[in-house]
């Protein structure tokens, strides 16, 4: 508890809400980093995902499902510190890539495996009626698997999202900013309640994110979509 009221005490204190060292200003480099390694994330995952999904007949359902799986598992278990320190090592403190291989690396599994379970789970029959409605293999993962896959690649994004935001206090560590500066610093200098402070505005980004795709969810699954997923 007295963390608690230490941290309390130190964001009211001026100094922590102006200047280069303030909270406004590693609010915006820590989103900085975490909407770079989840647009890269997505950017990697989701249309491999998709597409992976998509194939579900022959030996190449069985490759493909059998890649994403084991994928994940190998990305899930590698260490991030690990892949930082690596990252350092092959490129150069201070840049943005030690920091985003990690980030990219730990996000990609969630995305990966929900957007191909997602489409997995979509009814062969509603896939062949799209098909011998005529549509091509692209409108029918855009027009019907991926708005019904829609809450499992929510729930992946989400899951991504998170992760990315709470490791991204890593970047400290290679000489960046955003909030992982008050941890790594805090701990240097002893001071326990700027460490505190830190850690409760990476927690605080944690939940903001939850609530901002619970909204997101409401708004752009379909109610069929929803009642299905619940009635599972």
């Amino acid at each position: 508890m007295n963390a608690i009221f230490d941290a309390l005490k130190w964001f009211g204190e001026s100094a922590q809400w102006s200047g280069p060292d303030g909270i406004p200003h590693r609010f915006v480099e820590h989103c900085w980093y975490s909407l770079l390694a989840f647009a890269v994330t997505v950017l990697i995952a989701l249309p491999l995902g998709l597409l992976f999904g998509h194939v579900r007949r022959g030996r190449l359902a069985s490759v493909t499902g059998f890649a994403v799986t084991s994928s994940a598992n190998a990305a899930r278990a590698l260490p991030t510190l690990g892949l930082l320190i690596l990252a350092v090592v092959l490129t150069s403190a201070g840049d943005l890539v030690p920091i985003l291989i990690p980030l990219v690396v730990l996000a990609v599994p969630p995305v990966l495996v929900n957007a191909y379970a997602g489409v997995q789970q979509v009814e062969p029959g509603l896939r062949d009626a799209a098909e011998g409605m005529g549509m091509t293999g692209a409108q029918v993962i855009l027009r019907l698997e991926m708005p019904v896959a829609l809450p499992l690649i929510l729930l992946g994004l989400r899951t991504a999202a998170i992760q990315i935001v709470s490791t991204a206090t890593l970047a400290a560590y290679v000489g960046l900013g955003g909030f992982g500066r008050y941890i790594v610093d805090g701990y240097a200098r002893q001071e326990y309640d700027q460490m505190a402070g830190g850690a409760i505005l990476v927690a605080l980004m944690a939940v903001l994110i939850q609530a901002l795709f619970t909204v997101l969810r409401r708004w752009a699954v379909s109610p069929g979509v929803r009642l299905q997923y619940a009635g599972a």
